[in-house]
């Protein structure tokens, strides 16, 4: 039984994109059909795009969204707070499942769910479908997260609390970033951004570094209380020198690298001072090596946090630190440019060439 015809967009082979057309299945017992009404262009779409995923060459594409419930199957009453649910409603979910008897579920890993990516890894033309967020409708299966968007969030904003801003409150959570510190930010994309506001909130200060003028210029109204442009300064030598300045000559006490450049890798670590921290989440796509001297890292008592995925229940976090700083900072300009679904392969282009910092798909009203 179908409602409706939807479509979605998928990538044939790396940088190659078509489109399909399906019926849009009715909402099984314990699930829900989501109408996508927004979809943004994260870094994981770039790898993906660029055929620097590890596995994945085929399939949809696009994770972070929001949309509005469609239909609901037997059983599938509330989100996971407890609030009701009805037709209508806006929701945002995570893109992958705790399926809750794997391994690392049952260690209360969640994150690292083994069978996380049971559906988002289906081909389109597997039933049913719509398991991206480049498309006009999205079904939830019954293991994954459901919340209810806040009136005062719009669609733009909420968005990108599905991936980049639940991703980053979870890894600074895991890392024990606290009040009083100093935190070097590599890289002023969407993620790079949102741990800055979360920086600031939580009292730390930061240092942010990208290459971007624009980006930078972002940085400083979420908060940053430093930028260094790459451009500006070219020589790692000299950044090290300017942070060490900006440290009373130690370094910063934690790093996080949201850049997707291993080269950043190592730069973070000769960054840091003696028993610091580094928070890694933007270096995705293995095989690509960087030069790397494990004495250096143990003379120094640094601790390494390499962060995949996050916690489900981040997602209410995340919507919950949007609604709470709404007036703080500029979410809604975190989103610079925005596409049609039939425009799928240009923001996608435009967002690797960095002609645009976060791209928004408009799918729907």
């Amino acid at each position: 039984m179908s409602i409706a015809q939807g479509t979605l967009a998928f990538m044939a082979a790396p940088g190659t994109l078509e489109y399909a057309t399906y019926d849009v299945p009715v909402a099984g017992p314990g699930a829900l059909v989501m109408r996508v009404t927004r979809a943004n262009v994260c870094g994981s779409e770039l790898h993906i795009w660029n055929g620097k995923h590890p596995t994945k060459r085929r399939g949809g594409i696009g994770h972070e969204m929001v949309g509005v419930v469609e239909s609901l199957g037997d059983g599938t009453t509330v989100d996971n707070t407890g609030a009701p649910l009805a037709i209508g409603d806006r929701i945002v979910v995570p893109y992958f499942q705790t399926c809750e008897h794997c391994f690392h579920c049952l260690r209360g890993e969640w994150n690292l769910c083994d069978n996380a990516y049971e559906f988002y890894g289906m081909q389109p033309e597997e039933w049913p479908h719509f398991h991206t967020s480049y498309a006009t409708h999205y079904y939830v299966h019954p293991r994954q997260y459901v919340y209810k968007v806040p009136a005062a969030i719009p669609d733009s904003v909420a968005a990108g609390a599905n991936c980049a801003l639940s991703q980053v409150l979870f890894g600074i959570a895991s890392a024990g970033f606290a009040n009083g510190e100093t935190l070097l930010v590599q890289g002023a994309g969407g993620l790079g951004l949102y741990a800055t506001a979360i920086a600031d909130q939580l009292g730390i200060t930061t240092i942010v570094v990208d290459g971007v003028a624009a980006r930078l210029e972002q940085a400083k109204k979420f908060g940053a209380d430093h930028v260094i442009n790459i451009a500006d300064v070219p020589d790692a030598e000299e950044r090290r020198q300017r942070i060490l300045h900006l440290t009373d000559g130690r370094g910063p006490d934690g790093a996080i690298e949201v850049t997707g450049v291993p080269a950043a890798f190592s730069e973070g670590l000769s960054l840091l001072r003696r028993g610091g921290q580094y928070l890694v989440m933007g270096n995705l796509s293995p095989g690509v090596t960087v030069p790397y001297d494990p004495g250096f890292v143990t003379r120094k008592a640094l601790k390494i946090l390499h962060v995949d995925r996050y916690e489900p229940r981040y997602l209410k976090k995340a919507l919950t630190f949007i609604e709470n700083n709404l007036d703080n900072y500029p979410f809604e300009d975190l989103i610079d440019a925005t596409f049609a679904l039939s425009e799928i392969e240009e923001a996608l282009n435009a967002s690797a060439e960095r002609r645009v910092t976060r791209a928004s798909i408009a799918i729907s009203s």
